[in-house]
C-alpha cells in the first residue's frame, strides 16, 4: 500500500470519527455558558409561588454581576373572567413588582396595537430598538419615545413559549451607553427556556387557581385543590343559606333577542352575587336564572350579613331596573327563600363527574320558600329558625305557618315589614 492511500485511509478514519463523535456528542447546546443566576433560576425559586417576585429578584441579581437592566416586563394571557391578561414591570429601585391587569378588548385599541408587545403576539421571534438615537421621532412605536424619555439605551422582547404553542412575553431595556453587549444577550436569552419553565408552572397554578374560583367559588375552590376531590367526600357545616330565583324568565327569553337576554341576565346576578359575596357569603352554584349561597355560621355575623346583602341587592336590582326602563327592558323580579340549618358541604356525582354543592332538608326548607314567594306574593319569605337566629323579629312580619312539599309539619314563615321589604316595583 503507498504512502497516499494510507494517509487517504487515515484521512477517511478521521474523518468518520468525527461524524461519529459529533452525532454522539450528548452535550447540547444550552445554556451557552454556565451560571449562578441560571442555576438560581433552575434550582432555588421552587418556594417562590409569585412570578413577580422572581422577576424582580432575577433583575437585581443581573444588575449585581454587571448586567445593566434597567428595565423589565412579563407579559401573560390568562384565562379570568374579567381580565384578558396582566403585565408584570419592574425598573430599577423597584422592591415590588407592578402588576396590571388588562380588559377583553384592549387587543383592539390603538395603544395595543401600536406596540412592540402586539409585534411579539402576532409572530415575531423578536424585537429590538437602540434607543441611542438623535432624531426620537423616527420610533415605530410610542412606548420607545417614553423609554427614550427615561434616558434607556437599548430595548429587546422575546416571547415565551409555553404548552401548545401559547405565547406570553418578556422585556428588557437596558440604561447602560452602547445598551446591551452582544455577551448580555447571550446571557439574557440563555435565560429563556428557565423562564418558559418556571413561568408556566405558576401561571398554570395561578389559572387553575382562577377556573375554580370562578366556577365553585372561593372555598370549595381551596378545599379542591387541598385534596377533596373523592366523590364522597365532605363535612356537615352550619349555615344560613339563600336560594333566589328570577320570575318570569321563560317569558322574557322567548320575547327578547339572545343577547339581550344574557345581558339582562348578567346584570340581575350582578346585582345579587356581588353584595352576597361582600359580606362573606359563598355563591355554591348558579341555576338557570336561579342561584344557591351560604353564609357559613362559623362566622358570628352569618345571618346578619345575609340580611345585609339582601338589603344591598334590593338596591342594585333597584338602580337596575330603572337603567331597564329607559332603555325599553323588562322590569326583573325575583323570589328568594332564606332558612339556617346543618347541611352537607362535599362532592356529589358520578364516578367521573362531580359537583361541590351542599344538600340536606335545610337547603330543602330554603328551596321550598323560595317557590312560596310566587303563591303569597311577597319577594322574600325567611323560616323562623332563621328569624330566630338573627334576632330580627322586629324587622320581620309573620305570615304564619305553611305546609311545604316534602315536609311533615307547617313551617313558620316570615317576610320583611312594609318598611324593609325588597320593593319589587321600584
Amino acid at each position: 500500500m503507498t504512502g497516499d492511500r494510507i494517509c487517504g485511509v487515515k484521512e477517511m478514519q478521521s474523518s468518520i470519527a468525527a461524524i461519529a463523535g459529533s452525532e454522539n456528542d450528548d452535550r447540547g447546546s444550552w445554556p451557552t455558558k454556565q451560571s449562578k443566576i441560571l442555576d438560581w433560576l433552575m434550582n432555588d425559586v421552587r418556594e417562590q409561588r409569585f412570578i413577580d417576585n422572581i422577576l424582580v429578584e432575577l433583575c437585581e441579581k443581573m444588575r449585581a454581576i454587571g448586567i445593566p437592566v434597567a428595565r423589565s416586563t412579563m407579559h401573560f394571557r390568562t384565562m379570568h373572567p374579567q381580565w384578558l391578561g396582566a403585565r408584570i414591570l419592574w425598573r430599577t429601585g423597584m422592591k415590588e413588582g407592578d402588576i396590571a391587569t388588562f380588559s377583553y378588548g384592549v387587543e383592539n385599541t390603538p395603544q395595543f396595537l401600536a406596540s412592540p408587545i402586539n409585534e411579539i403576539f402576532n409572530g415575531a421571534i423578536e424585537v429590538r430598538q437602540n434607543l441611542e438615537v438623535s432624531d426620537k421621532d423616527q420610533f415605530v412605536y410610542p412606548l420607545y419615545k417614553e423609554l427614550y424619555a427615561e434616558r434607556l439605551t437599548d430595548y429587546i422582547a422575546w416571547p415565551i413559549y409555553h404548552t401548545l404553542g401559547k405565547r406570553h412575553i418578556v422585556t428588557f431595556a437596558s440604561d447602560a451607553p452602547g445598551g446591551f453587549t452582544d455577551e448580555h444577550i447571550t446571557f439574557l436569552k440563555d435565560l429563556l427556556p428557565a423562564l418558559t419553565m418556571v413561568t408556566e408552572i405558576r401561571l398554570k397554578n395561578i389559572m387553575a387557581r382562577t377556573l375554580l374560583r370562578t366556577y365553585v367559588g372561593p372555598h370549595a375552590s381551596e378545599q379542591i385543590l387541598a385534596g377533596a376531590t373523592t366523590r364522597g367526600s365532605g363535612a356537615t357545616v352550619g349555615a344560613a343559606i339563600l336560594i333566589c330565583d328570577l320570575r318570569d324568565f321563560t317569558t322574557i327569553s322567548d320575547m327578547w333577542p339572545r343577547d339581550d337576554v344574557i345581558e339582562l341576565l348578567n346584570g340581575y346576578f350582578d346585582a345579587m352575587v356581588e353584595p352576597i359575596e361582600k359580606h362573606g357569603g359563598e355563591i355554591l352554584k348558579f341555576m338557570g336564572d336561579g342561584l344557591l349561597a351560604i353564609f357559613p355560621l362559623s362566622d358570628p355575623n352569618a345571618c346578619h350579613n345575609l340580611l345585609l346583602s339582601i338589603r344591598e341587592a334590593q338596591e342594585a336590582v333597584t338602580t337596575l331596573n330603572e337603567e331597564n326602563r329607559k332603555q325599553g327592558r323588562e322590569v326583573l323580579r325575583y323570589g328568594v327563600g332564606v332558612h339556617v340549618g346543618d347541611v352537607m358541604y362535599g362532592n356529589i356525582g358520578s364516578r367521573t363527574r362531580l359537583d361541590f354543592t351542599v344538600i340536606g332538608p335545610a337547603v330543602n326548607i330554603a328551596s321550598r320558600l323560595e317557590t312560596l314567594t310566587k303563591e303569597v306574593k311577597r319577594p322574600v319569605l325567611l323560616s323562623k329558625a332563621f328569624v330566630e337566629m338573627a334576632g330580627c323579629q322586629r324587622d320581620m312580619e309573620s305570615l304564619g305557618a305553611f305546609p311545604l312539599k316534602g315536609l311533615g309539619e307547617p313551617v313558620d314563615v316570615f317576610a320583611f315589614t312594609a318598611k324593609e321589604k325588597l320593593l319589587q316595583d321600584a
